[in-house]
């Protein structure tokens, strides 16, 4: 079983908002780049720049407590000023801990039963 907690996050931008959404996340993706337990994290947007998806990936439950509690804390005043979340999709088996953590992000839970990722091939 891996330990391994993703999640895409859905949100509503004001297209005149994309510019000033692009500088303020830049340093907070930056800062997560440097988190051990950060495998991945991806912004893409829509052509007209109103929807934004997030990718995010981390080892495991105690690296998404680290993520949001020492880093995304830092930036989510101004993140939630520029974005509406629309959906928070989890994957994984997050602990109590981080699931205390997502559920501020009204997410819902996907609990994996079948497949593999290649990490988990070898």
């Amino acid at each position: 079983m891996r330990d391994e907690i993703y999640w895409v996050v859905t949100a509503a931008l004001r297209p005149d908002d994309y510019d000033a959404f692009t500088e303020a996340i830049t340093p907070l993706v930056a800062a997560t780049r440097e988190e051990p337990g950060s495998n991945a994290y991806d912004y893409s947007v829509s052509s007209d720049r109103t929807v934004v998806h997030i990718y995010e990936s981390y080892r495991d439950s105690a690296a998404v407590v680290t993520h949001v509690e020492d880093t995304f804390s830092r930036f989510a005043e101004e993140f939630g000023r520029l974005v509406t979340i629309d959906g928070f999709v989890v994957y994984g088996r997050p602990d109590e801990a981080a699931k205390k953590i997502l559920d501020g992000f009204g997410s819902t839970y996907m609990t994996p039963f079948l497949g593999y990722t290649q990490s988990d091939a070898r």
